[in-house]
């Protein structure tokens, strides 16, 4: 194996150890990024590739991109993401999902949420770690295309929250389009695109304590590195005329399994066919053979 240039020091691991996450770290040059986005903007709105046929309307047309955007296809194996992301699962990676999280001005914050399996809106888990453990999660990279405020819609953490679930992604969710940008929760409007995620507490009386959240303020071309078992949340977008956009790409080891038992994901009001997906290892090797592994995008561009 190649020697990794960017990995974390050894407080940098530490921190994220504790804490859940760390950032924001520096990925690309701000005027690089911005420009990037300019440039494929076009792209994102052609949907002529995509993986899935879904409507631009829909909550999923974000969802993996870099099967057919050439940037994203790069991005997702980017070494200063890569490096890090091997010190924390160890060196056989697969990027299993990348997601598109625009908020545009108006639009709703994010309700405090923790992700296991993902299985919280399609019933079904999404990602399963080897063995008995009922306890896995993916680490996200969360990468700010533009610049990110409280005022457009930041991610808020509460740091140490990553080692105990305190939701049941098993328990009945269910999808209300009518609930999206809806919902008042403690004086915030935030809610989860159509669903009410309170409904999969294990203790109906939970209320996650905010007066330990942290905002994670960011400039474009910055990336935050978190557990999804970590609680996360994000600010409404309050502005009149700044849209905040994002791109995650989520990693798990070579180890588990990405959809088990079915070739199609229904939720958020829409059903993928998984026909065209594929995981992608962005690291090491795959000695499990669980998954699809994929070498090129959709218009035959290779991932590395």
């Amino acid at each position: 194996m190649s020697e990794r240039k960017f990995k974390f020091t050894p407080e940098q691991l530490a921190f994220f150890r504790e804490n859940g996450y760390i950032g924001p770290l520096d990925l690309y040059e701000a005027e690089f990024i911005k420009e990037k986005y300019r440039d494929i903007r076009a792209d994102i709105f052609d949907r002529a590739n995509c993986a899935y046929n879904l409507p631009h309307n829909s909550l999923l047309a974000g969802y993996d991109r870099h099967l057919d955007i050439e940037f994203f296809t790069k991005h997702i194996s980017q070494p200063r993401i890569v490096d890090k992301v091997q010190d924390i699962l160890g060196p056989d990676l697969l990027c299993w999902r990348s997601e598109m999280f625009p908020k545009y001005p108006g639009d709703e914050g994010t309700d405090w949420h923790q992700a296991d399996t993902f299985a919280h809106a399609s019933g079904a888990p999404q990602i399963v770690w080897p063995g008995s453990s009922d306890f896995g999660g993916a680490i996200t990279v969360w990468t700010a295309l533009t610049d990110v405020t409280e005022a457009n819609g930041c991610l808020r953490f509460i740091p140490g929250t990553h080692e105990e679930m305190f939701y049941d992604e098993t328990k009945d969710m269910k999808y209300s389009p009518e609930m999206v940008n809806n919902l008042q929760k403690n004086g915030i409007k935030r809610g989860f695109f159509g669903y009410d995620y309170r409904n999969l507490q294990k203790d109906p009386n939970f209320v996650p304590d905010e007066s330990k959240a942290v905002s994670i303020e960011m400039k474009a071309g910055q990336c935050v590195i978190f557990w999804s078992t970590l609680m996360h949340a994000s600010y409404p977008n309050s502005t009149t005329d700044q849209t905040r956009l994002a791109v995650t790409a989520r990693y798990v080891p070579t180890s588990c399994q990405v959809y088990p038992g079915t070739d199609t994901v229904e939720e958020y009001g829409s059903i993928l066919s998984l026909d065209k997906y594929g995981v992608v290892l962005v690291a090491g090797e795959d000695n499990f053979k669980h998954n699809k592994v994929i070498t090129e995008n959709l218009r035959g561009v290779p991932f590395k």
